[in-house]
C-alpha cells in the first residue's frame, strides 16, 4: 500500500483525530443500524489502549451549513461509548475555543466526539481555513470513513494537508479488500452488475469488462441487454434508447475477452406485487402482458455452475426484485451459494451498494462473505475506476510530511 496504517505509530500522549462515519440511519432519535458504529469501533479502542486523546469528527446528514439540532451528533456518541464499553465525551462544536480547551483538557485513552462538521459551511466547500481550524486540534490524521472518500471535504481531504496522515483499521481492510477483488485479483474473477438502469452505471461497467473474466448483467437492466439482441421482454422495465449503448457494451466486453453473462430465463408476473402468480419461462418467450421480476431456475444454475470456475467475485446489485417476495428468489439462491464457496475457501466474494447489502442481509449472509462494503457512493466510484479524494491526499500528503 502506498499509505500508512496505524502499524508501529506511537501515538501516547498524542491528539488523535479520527474522521469516523457516523452517518447512521436513525428514526424519531433513535438509532435503526449502528453497523458503522461497530465497524469503526477497533480504531477507536486500538488508539485509546495506546493512549492517544482520540477526538472523533464526522458529518451527519444533510444540514447545509446551518447548525439543526435534530442532526447532532450527541446521541450518537453516547450509542458509540455503549459500545465501546468505556465513557465517550460529546463537544457541541466542532471548531473554536471550547473544543480546544475539551481536548486540551483531555487524559492520555480519553475519547470524545465533536458536532457534525456540515454544521459548517467550510466543511463541503473544503475550506483551507476550515480545514486549519479541525486540523489544529490534532497531532495526527486518521482517516477511517472510506464511505466518504469520494467527497474532497474539509474533514476527508483538507485535514489530511496539514497533519501526518494514517489510513485507520477499517480504511485499511476496506482498501485490501477492493485491491483484492479489482486491482490485484486472484483469477479467474467475476462480477454480478444488477440494477434497474443501464444509464446509471456505465462507467461501472466500462470499468469492470476491463478487469474481469466474467461479467454477470442481472436485474433489470439485464432487459434491456435483452431486448438490444431482439428478444420479447413483455412489459419489463427496460430503456429502449440504451439498445445501441448495450450493442456496444458487448462488443467491447468481446474485444476485452470478458464474457457477458445475461439471464436464460425468467419468473414473470402480469402485477408486482408481493405473492401474485408467476410463471417461469425462457427468454424469448416472456408473454406479451407479463414483466420479468427475477431470474430464473436455469439462470441461477448457470450462474452457479460459473461461480465454482471463479476465484475471485465482485457483487453490485440483485438478480431480481427482490425487496418483494417471490422475486427474492434468484438472489437469496446464488448469495447463499457465494458464501458457501467463500466459507469452503474457494471464493473470494467482496460486495457492496445500499442494495446489495439489504439483499445479502436478507439472504443471511452478509458475515459469511470475504468483504462487504457500507461505503455506498465511494464503493460504486471506485468500481467505476475514479480517484477518491479522501484516499489519494492519504497517499500525497505521507510523502509530502516524509511519511512512507
Amino acid at each position: 500500500m502506498a499509505f500508512r496504517t496505524l502499524d508501529g505509530v506511537d501515538a501516547r500522549g498524542k491528539r488523535v483525530l479520527v474522521r469516523a462515519d457516523l452517518n447512521v440511519p436513525m428514526h424519531d432519535g433513535v438509532i435503526t443500524d449502528d453497523t458503522r458504529l461497530q465497524r469503526v469501533a477497533p480504531t477507536i479502542r486500538e488508539l485509546a489502549d495506546k493512549g492517544a486523546r482520540v477526538v472523533v469528527f464526522s458529518h451527519f446528514d444533510r444540514p447545509k451549513g446551518q447548525v439543526v439540532p435534530a442532526l447532532s451528533l450527541r446521541p450518537i456518541a453516547l450509542k458509540l461509548g455503549q459500545i465501546l464499553g468505556q465513557p465517550v465525551g460529546f463537544v457541541a462544536e466542532c471548531v473554536g475555543p471550547t473544543v480546544e480547551a475539551v481536548v486540551g483538557a483531555m487524559a492520555d485513552g480519553d475519547i470524545i466526539v465533536l458536532e457534525n462538521t456540515r454544521f459548517h459551511a467550510g466543511e463541503e466547500a473544503n475550506d483551507p481555513a476550515f480545514a486549519k481550524a479541525l486540523a489544529q486540534n490534532g497531532d495526527i490524521f486518521v482517516n477511517d470513513a472510506f464511505s466518504a472518500a469520494h467527497r474532497a471535504h474539509a474533514s476527508t481531504e483538507g485535514v489530511a494537508r496539514d497533519l501526518p496522515s494514517f489510513a485507520g483499521r477499517l480504511m485499511q481492510a476496506e482498501l485490501s479488500a477492493l485491491s483484492a477483488a479489482l486491482e490485484n485479483p486472484e483469477r479467474p474473477v467475476g462480477a454480478i452488475i444488477g440494477g434497474s438502469k443501464i444509464s446509471t452505471k456505465l462507467d461501472l461497467i466500462g470499468n469492470v469488462i476491463e478487469k474481469v473474466d466474467t461479467l454477470f448483467i442481472t436485474g433489470a437492466m439485464a432487459n434491456t441487454f435483452l431486448a438490444a439482441e431482439g428478444m420479447n421482454v413483455g412489459k419489463s422495465l427496460q430503456e429502449a434508447d440504451m439498445h445501441e449503448t448495450a450493442r456496444k457494451i458487448a462488443h467491447l466486453a468481446q474485444e476485452k475477452g470478458c464474457e457477458i453473462i445475461l439471464p436464460v430465463d425468467a419468473v414473470v408476473a402480469r402485477e408486482f406485487k408481493a405473492n401474485v402468480p408467476t410463471e417461469t419461462c425462457l427468454i424469448g418467450e416472456v408473454p406479451d402482458d407479463a414483466m420479468i421480476l427475477d431470474a430464473g431456475p436455469r439462470t441461477v444454475a448457470l450462474i452457479r455452475e460459473r461461480l465454482d470456475t471463479l476465484k475471485t467475485l465482485v457483487w453490485n446489485g440483485p438478480l431480481g426484485a427482490f425487496e418483494i417476495a417471490p422475486f427474492d428468489k434468484a438472489t437469496v439462491e446464488v448469495a447463499q451459494y457465494a458464501a458457501q464457496l467463500t466459507e469452503e475457501g474457494k471464493l473470494k466474494t467482496i460486495a457492496g451498494g445500499g442494495d446489495t447489502v439489504s439483499a445479502l442481509r436478507h439472504a443471511g449472509v452478509v458475515d459469511k462473505m470475504t468483504y462487504v462494503s457500507t461505503a455506498g457512493g465511494a464503493f460504486l466510484e471506485w468500481l467505476e475506476g475514479k480517484i477518491l479524494p479522501g484516499i489519494e491526499v492519504l497517499r500525497s500528503a505521507g510523502h509530502d510530511l516524509g511519511l512512507t
